[in-house]
């Protein structure tokens, strides 16, 4: 049936793994991609949970290192990727399927869910949290997407006044939240993000797994558009928050400014930050219509 190997299949982020791991099912199915599938990966020794992942997708692929990882049949290679113009300004799940070989015109919406997921992770373990609980997260893999702490704090102040339930924070605790459990496990992560009512989140691998369980979620996107990451997710309500001065989809710090271009992008209208009540009230019928 011939061998695929894809080099540094899929990155080495959460979010992206989430991903590529779906375009690669779908590859499975499709016919695209037959036989023996090998990931070459350099595993990133801070982010535990990112081989975790893998591991669980063992009947879509072997994973090997980098540099042993077998070269003699088909190769993918898709290292450097994040620095691809074409991975620069597309949706991630149809910048993989074209890799893989897929039009992404011919996989419908729905079929680009990540449903590769929940079956795979299986029974997730009870933890221990209040029940109906809304799930805040502030922080990101990068800095770039880092929410600040001003709007931390009206985003758990309107949800707790807009009866979402209690609100469960990760990261450092918050005043009127409830810091949420460390997860050293993907099936713990999974759990707290699945065991949500809803969620807020401005990291991308938090939305990932929201979509793979059906949660609704309130997307914040700064540097991305959300049709690069959340197109295809029903239950997930993105909100733009435009950054002047660092490009469209950049993964990286450059400089100080582009941290304060971030920061500065969380308050269009000053500091009073009205946005947030009116995003709030919108979420909350958009969640309402989910349950």
């Amino acid at each position: 049936m011939g061998l695929t190997t894809v080099l540094n299949g899929f990155g080495i982020s959460l979010g992206d793994g989430i991903i590529g791991l779906q375009a690669l099912s779908i590859a499975r199915a499709m016919g695209a991609v037959q036989g023996r599938v090998v990931l070459g990966r350099q595993e990133p020794p801070a982010k535990p949970l990112v081989p975790q992942l893998y591991q669980r997708a063992a009947n879509l692929a072997e994973i090997m290192p980098m540099e042993i990882a077998p070269r003699d049949g088909r190769v993918i290679d898709i290292r450097d990727f994040a620095h691809d113009p074409g991975f620069a300004c597309i949706s991630m799940i149809d910048f993989f399927l074209g890799k893989l070989g897929i039009d992404p015109a011919t996989v419908a919406s729905d079929q680009k869910r990540n449903s590769w997921l929940a079956p795979r992770l299986g029974v997730l373990p009870v933890l221990d949290l209040p029940k109906a609980y809304v799930l805040l997260c502030p922080h990101a893999s990068i800095a770039l997407r880092d929410m600040p702490p001003e709007p931390q704090a009206a985003l758990l102040r309107g949800l707790a006044a807009r009866g979402f339930g209690p609100v469960v924070t990760q990261g450092a605790p918050m005043t009127g939240g409830i810091a949420a459990p460390f997860c050293e496990t993907i099936e713990a992560l999974a759990a707290l993000v699945a065991g949500a009512r809803a969620v807020v989140s401005t990291d991308t691998a938090i939305l990932h797994l929201a979509d793979a369980y059906s949660v609704p979620c309130l997307a914040f996107m700064t540097t991305h558009r959300p049709e690069w990451r959340v197109r295809d997710y029903p239950f997930c309500l993105p909100y733009r928050l435009p950054v002047t001065g660092v490009p469209e989809s950049a993964e990286f710090v450059r400089s100080e400014e582009d941290l304060k271009a971030v920061h500065d992008a969380w308050f269009p209208d000053g500091p009073g930050l009205g946005w947030v009540g009116p995003l709030l009230d919108q979420f909350k019928d958009f969640a309402a219509a989910r349950a």
